[in-house]
């Protein structure tokens, strides 16, 4: 099973871009998440980790996400390859976002819930992003194999 959840701040706005072949929307961002743990004495470290979002998703992202913004994302770790001008092969590691929810607290003044929404934020999921993937879901009335 591949699934990632985070939640941290971005880092920067995210970049849109547009696919080649089909106009896809492909937005891009970098989240600052704080590690769970700091050593007695020192500043708590983060990790940058490298998202991307496509197609509703991506404009989801690309339209309402802002530099400093808390954000929540679900989704998938994928690694890729290329080749550059010069011949170099690079490698990369980022999270294919599925999910983002906005996280930060609201401004409004409402009055904190036990929901799902107050706790974690308004969301917005996108759909499957490549050929040959499938979503299923369970319900709490199916049976789990475990």
């Amino acid at each position: 099973m591949n699934k990632v959840i985070l939640m941290g701040r971005l880092t920067r706005d995210p970049e849109t871009r547009y696919t080649q072949t089909n106009n896809t929307v492909v937005s891009s961002f970098s989240l600052a998440v704080n590690r769970r743990f700091a050593k007695q004495g020192e500043e708590r470290q983060a990790d940058f980790i490298n998202v991307v979002a496509w197609s509703k998703l991506g404009e989801f992202c690309s339209k309402y996400f802002k530099k400093g913004q808390q954000v929540g994302i679900i989704g998938r770790i994928q690694t890729r390859t290329w080749d550059d001008d010069k011949g170099v092969k690079h490698y990369i590691t980022e999270v294919v976002a599925e999910e983002a929810y906005f996280a930060d607290s609201k401004r409004d003044g409402e009055a904190s819930g036990s929901s799902f929404e107050n706790t974690f934020g308004t969301a917005f999921a996108g759909g499957a992003s490549g050929a040959g993937e499938s979503d299923f879901d369970v319900s709490a009335s199916d049976d789990l194999p475990f």
